[in-house]
């Protein structure tokens, strides 16, 4: 697998203290090294809002609009919005099997 660590926005690494701490590794390994996510994760990165809240622990569903903002304002913008966006970044960030 291609590790992708130093994965910057605006210059910066990728800051994921804004996450509950239990989805911070998820979103680093989606981020960093295209490893699709949970199905909560998921709807989330894709803009699925209706999916997201039927798919979210207690803890994430108190959380949703933060998502919204840590996605904004953290994660590269090719990396969510859309399904299309979801796959592209995956497929990206994956290493081609040998």
């Amino acid at each position: 697998m291609q590790t992708n660590a130093a994965v910057m926005v605006n210059g910066e690494p990728v800051d994921y203290s804004g996450l509950p701490g239990h989805m911070q590794d998820a979103m680093q390994r989606y981020i960093e090294n295209g490893i699709e996510p949970g199905s909560f994760l998921s709807a989330v990165l894709c803009n699925d809002f209706m999916g997201a809240v039927g798919r979210a622990d207690y803890i994430n569903r108190k959380c949703l609009p933060d998502y919204a903002t840590w996605l904004y304002n953290n994660a590269p913008p090719a990396s969510f919005g859309s399904r299309d966006k979801f796959i592209a970044w995956m497929t990206a960030r994956l290493a081609p099997l040998p």
